[in-house]
């Protein structure tokens, strides 16, 4: 089906691309050497007692002009793509110009590039180019998330200077972020803990590392709700991705407002995987960059 769709439209751009050219040579050519020169010319009409319409035909060098254009565009669909699916007699795309320059970079850099991706992060790390090149790579590929300085924004994508990071900051937890990317699930639980059981939760969240949380009334739904992903001191698990509470460290916010907005209707973060836009190069250096 896919097959017959493509057919049908690459045949229907090559029909269209050359109907229109007959007309543009038809209309040119009709509008020059259409009418005979034996031909009268009708009177025209006069408006305002002086008005009247001209009979002077376009300047002949109009027509060289088109009709120059009209063979060259012959000419380019004769050698290059253009009618549909037809690919010209040189078989040129810009498909595979990119593949073929892709190739020669390849065959160029391949080797340095390998090199670089099997040093030791503090080899990479003293090497202040190749920080200029990761640094380079950072704003490209994660600043418009994360900040141009890595600093978070908006409070939704996280802090990369911190020390909490919710799935670990090791350079095995990094890569493994950078390649495969994250999915949070931070589920709604305002149909189980209700209004009054959220406002005490997020009470209590809000209080978890202090002397304030000992006996606080939230305690009890929280160790039923919350403390299998969160830990029951509010440690966090950097295996499922469930941040630290007991800290001040916040992506969504702290304040009792974000935590209740939190609790009742979760939270659903996506951290992209860039193992297939990445190459181990490039990763490797953004891994050095995010390790320091």
């Amino acid at each position: 089906m896919a097959d017959m769709q493509t057919g049908f439209w690459a045949g229907w751009i090559a029909v269209l691309t050359l109907v229109s050219l007959a007309a543009m040579g038809w209309l040119v050519w009709s509008i020059y050497f259409g009418r005979d020169s034996h031909e009268e010319t009708p009177e025209e009409p006069v408006w305002d007692e002086t008005l009247e319409e001209g009979h002077r035909p376009p300047p002949l060098w109009w027509f060289w002009l088109l009709f120059g254009a009209m063979i060259f565009s012959l000419i380019y669909l004769i050698f290059f793509p253009g009618l549909g699916s037809y690919s010209g007699l040189l078989d040129w795309s810009q498909g595979a110009r990119m593949a073929d320059s892709m190739e020669n970079f390849d065959a160029r850099f391949a080797e340095p590039r390998a090199e670089v991706a099997a040093m030791t992060l503090a080899e990479i790390q003293n090497d202040l180019n190749l920080m200029d090149t990761a640094e380079r790579i950072f704003r490209r590929e994660c600043s418009v998330c994360h900040g141009p300085d890595g600093r978070g924004q908006a409070n939704l994508f996280p802090n990369l200077h911190d020390v909490d990071w919710q799935w670990g900051a090791s350079p095995e937890q990094i890569e493994q972020s950078i390649r495969g990317g994250r999915r949070a699930n931070m589920i709604a639980w305002q149909a189980v803990l209700g209004e009054d059981g959220i406002d005490r939760v997020a009470e209590y969240v809000q209080v978890l590392g202090s002397d304030a949380a000992a006996g606080h009334e939230g305690a009890t739904q929280y160790q039923q709700t919350c403390a299998a992903c969160h830990g029951a001191d509010g440690s966090g698990n950097v295996a499922l991705g469930a941040p630290r509470l007991d800290d001040d460290i916040w992506l969504y916010g702290g304040d009792l407002a974000t935590i209740r907005e939190t609790l009742q209707n979760g939270r659903y973060g996506v951290m992209p995987a860039f193992g297939e836009r990445l190459d181990d190069f490039q990763i490797k250096l953004l891994i050095a960059l995010l390790a320091r």
